[in-house]
């Protein structure tokens, strides 16, 4: 699987930095869900929670489907894996660095040899 691009990941981070637009991520984990259904819990017009929506596709968080005239919201899973794998890149490198501190640490513990 390719590494996001960088801008991709700053339109992620970006998108998910706004409470409103990780709550409607949220209800995506249940399923799809109409533009309608997903702006029924905030207090903001449809076509502010469409904005959100827009950003959310940008930032290749989710993708939206006609269908007549309801538009359909899900979950984008190349999105999520994207940066599912740039985290997976900072754990293994915090794994490596307290790898190195046990290594230090167990290093210590030996008693020194007396001569």
């Amino acid at each position: 699987m390719p590494h996001a691009s960088p801008a991709r990941l700053d339109a992620a981070f970006l998108a998910l930095a706004d409470p409103t637009r990780r709550a409607i991520l949220t209800r995506l984990t249940h399923g799809e869900a109409t533009v309608m259904e997903l702006a029924e819990p905030f207090a903001m017009s449809q076509p502010a929670v469409s904005r959100h929506l827009k950003v959310l596709e940008g930032a290749g968080l989710i993708t939206r489907r006609a269908e007549g005239t309801r538009r359909h919201c899900r979950l984008s899973k190349a999105g999520v894996e994207s940066i599912d794998q740039w985290l997976g890149l900072l754990r293994r490198a915090l794994e490596a660095n307290y790898d190195r501190l046990d290594e230090v640490l167990a290093g210590m513990d030996k008693p020194e040899d007396p001569k």
